[in-house]
């Protein structure tokens, strides 16, 4: 084939089939299409050619354009086993995707045998959590080790970077020679040092001191995550879900995981047990009173300046706003460590009410978008103390990259 028979493939498999005419034009009495790149374009027409329909539909439902659960599933099989073949991974998690967003394909998510060929990501997580009322029984099966699998890849990659971030943080003792008089083994100081006592004084002079390994010590920091859950931050809520999951699992930390829409739901249980069940608890969507879940969330502080607060939310308030900055202020003056990320998701780049980050900017509380992988570092330095505007800065240049 020369370089312009394949310039004219991809112009012709590009363009679709309305360009068929006139690119044969330049062809000089060559078929355009092979009977593998036919393949290929009946493929990429399914979903991305506007002029029919997509061939894969069964009986439209009620109200709209969408798949049913009819006897398009060896079309809809073999739709996905075609576009396996011809691109890698993660461009079949966009096609995909756009199959439900751009068709109306939820038959993916309605036939166990279909479902069980989709490759599992972040996108068809959010897309499952949207539709988890309608997903039929016979299903939930395979969309929950759909979900699972996505969860598990998540916790592996952030699972040890964030423990280990604690670890660090709560071990690390750099301004004084001695851990804190809070953390001292006074048992064991005492035990140790018995050959010292003093009998003339009656006094225990010892000549070494003993401490508890800091982050061993149980519930030492309270971590608060406050998850929108609206639809806009369905990677986000997923992330997080994930991170509080990993928070519960640590003994120094006292984690609360709480979402909200117009309602507070505290799900800090279902985290700890199975962020899976957690997951198919939330409902993506509805309106957003942020406000009303920071006030929630005041009674988990009990003590300030060992309370990290992570507001997860574009901040679109629908409640008062007023009021949200005014106790946002009050919760940062206590010595809450307090932060907003606008998107904890893979491109980091979030849409938000800048106005309100703004307003919560000015009172010390960074607002930035942030790419899982810069988490673990954004916890180390909160929990150290450490300037929050500073690693939201670089957290937000990481992001534009």
């Amino acid at each position: 084939m020369t370089d312009q028979s394949k310039a004219l493939q991809r112009w012709r498999l590009i363009l679709g089939e309305a360009s068929e005419e006139k690119l044969a034009a330049y062809s000089q009495g060559e078929g355009l299409l092979d009977e593998e790149t036919k393949i290929l374009d009946e493929a990429l027409a399914a979903i991305y050619d506007e002029t029919g329909g997509t061939g894969l539909e069964a009986d439209a439902s009620p109200g709209g354009r969408s798949a049913g659960r009819g006897p398009s599933s060896p079309k809809v099989a073999k739709w996905l086993a075609d576009i396996r073949t011809f691109f890698p991974s993660d461009i079949v998690s966009v096609i995909q995707a756009d199959a439900i967003e751009r068709k109306g394909l939820t038959q993916l998510l309605f036939e166990p045998e279909t479902l069980a060929q989709v490759k599992p990501d972040i996108r068809m997580v959010a897309t499952l959590m949207a539709l988890r009322g309608k997903i039929p029984e016979k299903t939930k099966d395979t969309a929950r080790q759909l979900v699972k699998a996505v969860v598990e890849e998540i916790a592996k990659k952030l699972e040890h970077d964030i423990r280990q971030a604690v670890t660090g943080a709560l071990n690390r003792r750099k301004h004084s020679p001695l851990p804190s008089l809070s953390g001292m083994d006074w048992k064991k100081t005492i035990r140790a040092n018995l050959k010292h006592y003093d009998t003339e004084t009656k006094r225990l002079i010892p000549e070494r001191f003993y401490f508890f390994d800091r982050a061993r010590r149980s519930k030492e920091w309270t971590v608060i995550l406050d998850i929108d859950q609206s639809g806009s931050m369905a990677d986000s809520v997923i992330y997080a879900s994930v991170v509080g999951s990993i928070f519960a699992s640590l003994p120094a930390l006292d984690t609360r995981v709480v979402v909200f829409d117009t309602e507070v739901v505290d799900l800090t249980e279902q985290c700890a047990d199975d962020p899976v069940d957690m997951l198919f608890g939330i409902q993506l969507g509805g309106g957003t009173d942020i406000n009303k879940s920071v006030a929630y969330c005041e009674q988990f502080i009990t003590e300030p300046k060992k309370t990290l607060f992570i507001l997860i939310s574009d901040l679109y308030e629908g409640g008062n706003r007023s009021a949200l900055i005014r106790r946002m202020g009050e919760m940062r003056q206590a010595g809450v460590q307090a932060l907003c990320l606008l998107a904890l998701s893979d491109s980091g780049v979030p849409s938000y009410d800048e106005q309100v980050a703004k307003s919560l900017a000015q009172l010390g509380i960074p607002c930035f978008g942030c790419t899982p992988d810069m988490l673990p570092e954004l916890i180390e330095g909160a929990l150290q103390g450490r300037n929050l505007q500073e690693l939201a800065a670089r957290a937000g240049k990481e992001a534009k990259k």
